[in-house]
């Protein structure tokens, strides 16, 4: 599980298969155990799959390679070829980038980066609030944590006929799918499969349940149907809030229902097991977070991938690649063959998209020589009081902790300070505090005008107003954030009005090609949640600097990005690169 990601019954990574050229060897990694790995350069943590012979009765065999899969082991006793079960954590990746399953089942272990501190403190907090809530549960239950392998999937088995009400942290597996829920519960003659999240059940304000999570939980319920155990096609995930969030599966979100998108995603994540499914790397946001961030930014800048173009992402990138391979390629086309009267013969790429991301293009690939432009004027507002605002947030806790802001007179940088409230507990009453105090701040400002990055800022300062309302009330907030004196540089000017030669629009992204740098050497949103948990473990006085100077370098390239947007050229027509 860890905390929004799976436990997937193999520790957490999977690779144990590899063409026989490569040759292997059996790697002792504690006591009484015995991992296959491909060469003596073989790092990973995961152990070898169960299947229906001891892991001591395994070996790869040069002699012989499926065809469908170069990772494979073969059962000595039985002679059959096997490949990777499907798990819970394949069809969790699978729905944000079906390239990371690819990598981790047949990637090189030398091209995997360390765990990113950030993932690393999401599975230590998950494995805590799963066994909080475990401790806390005024229920009886069968706990089968203390086992693995094929032990605890006998006894898994063993406790469903023998009809416990409650069993935790089982393992179930059919027809090469291997699940381990947390939770499996009695439902009159059948069981129905649960999770306990340390994130939220639904996708934000909405009704809908998490599709990654109804993904899981689709495995389990299969698993279950498969060997005649299931009470139901569904299943229900325990979440940070101490809700039950049920999941019918069978129940239409859109197009499909949940049940329906299973079947597809397991196909997919079937095809790519056996090697008969190509997957491609692709720039997105959450690339920065992936153990194999560098492995594939190196494969898509050697591919001049048109994913490096900001805001085409996977789904637009693999609608295009048949007409345009390369970002070259598509800065050199003439977009009018393209076209179909006022339609693109790309689905989904209407014709405005269409030229936007073709004047990106021809951007990138005119090098150093490209700069940053307008396609419109700009005006921004002008006060003698501007301040530039930036906030921290736990999503974890569901606490914002810091709340920054510099603030500059009179346009003057030599003399602009650094104001900061900050939670020091991750309490509900120390965010409070906190929050009325930027609140007051911002009061005794006015009349300013206030900068900020994204619509972050407003979303959660109207989640603050809810949650204390006696701050401030509604129609001031939405003063506060009125256009005429608050400006989200990001939707407001940076999307709507501007181009830059970069691989994405992010504050760090821009700021930085403006030449502002920050302190810190890893700074990133992620990197501040992690330091904020090392500053309430540890009330270390240099973990709260560190943080609070991270979160002024944010409000301070804001500035930067507010004064250099200004100053741009304006070329409403076509670039002359």
């Amino acid at each position: 599980m860890r905390a929004d990601r799976p436990r997937d019954g193999l520790s957490r990574s999977f690779r144990l298969y590899r063409d026989p050229s490569v040759g292997a060897k059996v790697c002792r990694r504690s006591r009484g155990q015995r991992w296959l790995a491909p060469h003596s350069s073989y790092r990973d943590t995961r152990p070898c799959p169960v299947g229906s012979a001891t892991l001591d009765s395994r070996r790869i065999n040069p002699s012989r390679s499926p065809q469908t899969a170069e990772w494979w082991y073969e059962d000595v006793q039985t002679g059959s070829v096997m490949t990777a079960p499907i798990t819970a954590a394949m069809l969790y990746d699978l729905v944000t980038c079906p390239h990371r399953v690819t990598m981790d089942l047949f990637g090189s272990a030398d091209d995997r980066e360390p765990p990113n501190p950030f993932i690393k403190l999401l599975w230590e907090r998950g494995t805590r609030h799963e066994y909080e809530v475990m401790a806390g549960l005024d229920l009886p239950f069968l706990d089968l944590s203390p086992f693995a392998g094929e032990e605890k999937e006998r006894r898994t088995l063993e406790a469903m006929r023998r009809g416990e009400s409650l069993i935790y942290s089982g393992r179930i597996q059919a027809d090469g799918l291997l699940g381990n829920p947390d939770l499996l519960r009695k439902e009159g003659a059948g069981y129905a499969a649960g999770d306990i999240k340390s994130g939220a059940g639904r996708q934000g304000s909405e009704t809908k349940p998490k599709k990654h999570y109804a993904l899981q939980l689709a495995l389990y319920t299969d698993i279950l149907e498969r060997r005649g155990l299931s009470a139901r096609r569904g299943g229900f995930i325990w979440d940070i809030s101490g809700e039950e969030v049920s999941f019918d599966l069978t129940q239409s979100y859109g197009v499909r229902s949940y049940w329906q998108d299973y079947q597809v995603y397991l196909a997919e994540a079937q095809a790519i097991v056996a090697r008969k499914s190509e997957t491609l790397a692709a720039f997105s946001g959450v690339c920065k977070l992936c153990h194999w961030h560098q492995a594939c930014l190196a494969q898509l800048t050697a591919a001049d991938d048109l994913t490096l173009i900001p805001e085409l992402g996977r789904s637009k990138r693999d609608v295009m690649r048949g007409e345009v391979a390369t970002i070259r390629d598509f800065a050199t086309a003439d977009p009018a063959r393209f076209l179909i009267g006022s339609k693109t013969i790309f689905p989904g790429i209407g014709r405005a998209t269409l030229e936007k991301l073709h004047a990106r293009a021809r951007l990138i690939a005119a090098g150093e020589s490209a700069r940053p432009y307008l396609r419109e004027p700009v005006t921004l507002p002008t006060a003698a009081l501007e301040l530039f605002f930036d906030i921290e947030v736990d999503p974890l806790r569901d606490i914002c902790y810091l709340h920054g802001f510099i603030e500059r007179r009179d346009g003057d940088n030599g003399a602009e300070r650094f104001v900061a409230f900050f939670a020091e507990e991750p309490t509900e009453a120390a965010e409070r505090e906190a929050f009325a105090s930027a609140w007051r701040y911002l009061q005794s400002s006015r009349p300013c005008v206030v900068y900020y990055y994204s619509n972050y800022e407003r979303i959660c300062y109207r989640k603050l107003h809810a949650k204390y309302p006696d701050i401030c009330s509604e129609e001031e907030l939405e003063a506060l954030f009125d256009p005429a004196q608050a400006v989200d540089l990001y939707a407001d000017v940076v999307r709507r009005s501007t181009e830059w030669p970069t691989r994405d629009l992010s504050i760090k992204t821009l700021a930085s090609y403006l030449g502002f740098t920050w302190r810190d050497t890893h700074p990133s949103g992620a990197a501040s949640i992690e330091w904020f948990d090392r500053w309430i473990e540890t009330a270390d006085p240099e973990v709260r600097r560190r943080i609070l100077a991270y979160n002024e370098d944010d409000c301070r390239a804001t500035r930067v990005l507010r004064d250099a947007l200004p100053t741009l050229p304006v070329m409403p027509g076509t670039p002359p690169w």
